[in-house]
């Protein structure tokens, strides 16, 4: 095993290594997730942190590391009897993004269960993390099946199993720490609920600090032994300390003034339901014992507050989460009266007298803001003017129009991809999956996963008198195994292709058309897709976001989308066939959805209809799924976007029909409608 990165080495991050020691002197916070950008020792932090916490005592033999003070009396390797513990270090357990359910949450010999009646079990991940820290890296990109077994083991502290019958319960008590890069896409809300703590992280902007980090790195890659016994005697001061809070942490008082505190402030930025308040009230706890006080102090409820509720507080998806500071300070100052007059009771003296133990340390005890660290800180024929049809645009130069602001968001209807593909799991279109509904049974491709029971029975009766049964149970072989084949649903790559000429620059429709966009957007973050976003206008059309799960960056990208010029279609339609193309060959799995939203006019360079129905085309020579959000408006309608529809092989709809309570059904089947025209 390689020696890990000592944790007191690590240059700045403080609001980091706080929450995460706050984690260590007091599990019961519920964890960290760390948001930032890629290259800010995320990882290398939180790898560090297991050398800190304290042994574990275990009972021997056990492969769930059963407490010999308080065992599981449903220990799959009990009963145990109390007494006899052996100690080991505390474990952190890493869950990979591709994991499968078995991996995660254990697996069943499914031919030994069904033959014998034996419950032979294999321990998952879930059961090795029992007591310790359950790290994934990149959590936001974690499959939902995965989510949905660690947010039942995170709210059950145990691990179910259950397969045909048979079922298996095993204890699961771990400290979830998550890390995620923000511009790769969010995290479902009830798991970000699921972490007590969250902090952003950036790279340091001081060129010292960065040429430290980079010497200690340097430093620590030519001798990791010889880099870690140099910061040995820091490691063994932070976890002395550790252990120290530990012990003093049943000793601190959380007074009624702190509690109205906590209680106000989680009132004041509106979050959903008390465990806000549960977690705030544990981790200013954790602070004061972290900083060796007995009493907790507003500060610690103010520093409690900056890492347990910026996650939390009710926002848009397309908001990054944080927390405002000035109204944060305003409620304590409003509530701190009794604060204060209480410590002062219990003290002799008021809250400034307190001193930190060590104000130098990793954090240094309450009251430091995680923004004083690194933190985030066809030819012209029916085309119009292109100034637009509402006015003349107001301009910032050189006939491109300023930026318009996107209209109120909608919920859209469905948008949706024919056929069943094999995609990752989504919510959009249908697909066979791991999880869903049983449609059929097939022979295993490499491990069974998903028995069909009745399948698998029907398999092996034909062959039970030539095997030899003379018993009650079956006599199952592994060529009788069948895997149940199931039907969910998927999620696509959605690419959007936006207009972003003049005819489409009139302040109130690209207005319109911006906010549809959004709306779709928020529904593509609702479904787990991934989205795309080509714009064309002048004389030449780029990719203003690569295919990414990050669809706030897709939103933000919009929001700034400036227009004018004329309207190179082809140019677009060309640009997003290419980007398909590679993104083919990057995830050939996942297939995809083309949202074109224009006014289907084509203006600009020779025969400019034709060259866009020639780019059109390909699109439905390989049987894209498409839709045309027609953004003509005004009494005299070309049904130039009909026509585009017509030539992808897709379906056109106009913004009105593109709301979820519009009395139009929205998408077609793409390939049935071809058919239909063909015929």
């Amino acid at each position: 095993m390689s020696t890990p990165y000592p944790f007191t080495a690590l240059v700045g991050q403080d609001s980091l290594r706080l929450a995460l020691l706050i984690n260590a002197v007091s599990p019961a916070v519920g964890g960290v997730l760390v948001r930032g950008e890629k290259g800010t020792a995320k990882s290398t932090a939180v790898r560090a942190l297991s050398a800190l916490l304290p042994e574990v005592s275990v009972v021997p033999g056990c492969r769930f590391s059963c407490d010999p003070a308080q065992p599981d009396p449903a220990c799959p390797d009990g009963p145990h009897e109390s007494g006899g513990g052996v100690p080991r270090p505390s474990r952190m357990v890493e869950l990979p993004v591709g994991a499968s359910e078995d991996r995660l949450v254990g697996a069943l010999d499914i031919e030994r269960a069904l033959s014998e009646g034996v419950k032979a079990f294999e321990p998952g991940l879930l059961a090795d993390a029992h007591r310790g820290i359950l790290y994934v890296d990149e959590v936001n990109l974690l499959h939902d099946h995965l989510v949905d077994l660690l947010l039942d083991a995170a709210a059950m502290g145990a691990s179910y199993v259950e397969r045909e019958g048979v079922s298996v319960r095993h204890a699961s008590k771990f400290l979830l720490v998550g890390t995620m890069n923000p511009e790769e896409g969010e995290l479902r809300p009830q798991l970000l609920d699921r972490f007590g703590l969250t902090v952003e992280v950036a790279a340091s902007r001081e060129p010292d600090q960065r040429v430290e980090v980079v010497r200690r790195r340097l430093a620590y890659d030519d001798d990791p032994d010889g880099f870690a016994a140099r910061w040995a005697d820091e490691e063994t001061a932070v976890r002395q300390r550790v252990v120290a809070a530990r012990e003093l942490l049943p000793s601190v008082r959380l007074g009624d003034g702190a509690l109205r505190q906590i209680a106000a402030t989680c009132a004041a930025f509106e979050v959903d339901g008390m465990r806000a308040d549960i977690v705030m009230a544990r981790t200013a706890t954790a602070l004061a014992a972290w900083a060796g006080r007995t009493d907790v102090l507003a500060e610690d409820v103010r520093q409690a507050a900056l890492l347990a509720l910026p996650h939390r507080r009710r926002r848009n998806p397309f908001d990054a989460p944080g927390l405002d500071e000035d109204r944060l300070d305003e409620t304590l100052e409003e509530f701190s009266g009794e604060s204060e007059s209480e410590s002062q009771d219990q003290n002799g003296q008021g809250d400034g007298d307190d001193e930190d133990p060590d104000p130098d340390g990793p954090g240094g005890g309450g009251g430091q803001s995680p923004s004083d660290s690194d933190g985030p800180q066809g030819g012209d024929t029916g085309a119009r003017p292109e100034a637009g049809e509402d006015g003349p645009p107001q301009t910032s130069g050189g006939g491109e129009q300023q930026a318009a602001g996107a209209s109120e968001p909608f919920r859209t209807k469905v948008l949706s991809v024919p056929g069943l593909g094999d995609g990752a799991a989504g919510r959009r279109s249908r697909a066979r999956t791991e999880h869903g509904r049983t449609t059929g049974a097939r022979r295993p491709r490499g491990a069974l996963t998903k028995l069909h029971l009745a399948a698998t029975v029907q398999a092996a009766a034909p062959h039970q008198r030539a095997r030899g049964r003379t018993g009650r149970g079956l006599v199952v072989r592994r060529d009788d195994l069948r895997q149940a084949t199931r039907e969910g649903r998927e999620g696509n790559l959605v690419l959007f292709v936006v207009d972003a000429s003049g005819s489409m620059a009139a302040r109130q429709r690209m207005s319109a058309v911006k906010g549809a966009v959004l709306s779709l957007l928020l529904d593509a973050y609702q479904r787990r897709d991934k989205v795309g976003l080509v714009t064309f206008r002048g004389s030449a059309a780029e990719v203003a976001l690569p295919p990414t799960s990050s669809v706030d960056a897709a939103a933000a990208r919009l929001q700034t989308l400036p227009t004018g010029g004329r309207t190179p279609l082809a140019a677009g339609l060309l640009r997003a066939h290419e980007v398909l193309r590679v993104e083919r060959l990057r995830d050939p799995a996942r297939r995809a959805l083309v949202v074109v939203v224009t006014d289907g006019r084509a203006t600009g360079g020779p025969e400019p209809v034709a060259l866009a129905g020639r780019a059109a085309r390909l699109f439905a020579a390989d049987a894209t799924a498409c839709v045309v959000v027609d953004c003509e408006s005004g009494p005299v309608r070309l049904g130039l976007a009909g026509q585009l529809a017509g030539e992808l092989g897709g379906t056109a709809v106009t913004l009105d029909e593109l709301r979820a309570d519009s009395i139009a059904g929205l998408v077609k089947d793409v390939q049935k409608d071809a058919h239909r025209r063909a015929a």
